[in-house]
């Protein structure tokens, strides 16, 4: 009923920007907190930042000041914008929304299949 689909990601040398963003689709009828995780090889999947529908922001400590997490409310589209990236962001990075489903109430949590940003030094 719903789809996460994101794009971006890719190979970056130490220092650069990355941009990936992710789109929904499906019978919405609302997005509330839209979110970015990633999981590094071996590493647990861990929050890096997120976005309430009146966009209030929280990142990740060591992200603060490098990264941006922005939200379309009408196209419902989650974009990160990663500068002075390090070899040590290199993860896959997932997506998430909690969406309310048209004719339904509550929300339920939806995931992206996560893209790939590789940081070499």
């Amino acid at each position: 009923q719903v789809q996460l689909v994101e794009s971006g990601g890719g190979l970056v040398q130490a220092g650069g920007s990355l941009d990936v963003s992710c789109v929904a689709s499906g019978s919405i009828l609302r997005v509330y907190t839209m979110a970015w995780y990633r999981q590094a090889p071996g590493q647990q999947r861990e929050l890096v930042a997120q976005i309430t529908r009146d966009l209030v922001t929280n990142y990740q400590d060591s992200v603060k000041g490098r990264f941006t997490i922005s939200r379309d409310n009408v196209l419902n589209i989650a974009y990160l914008r990663m500068n002075s990236l390090k070899p040590e962001d290199t993860a896959v990075y997932y997506c998430s929304m909690e969406v309310q489903i048209i004719d339904r109430e509550g929300y339920r949590t939806y995931w992206g299949q996560g893209t790939q940003v590789t940081v070499s030094s």
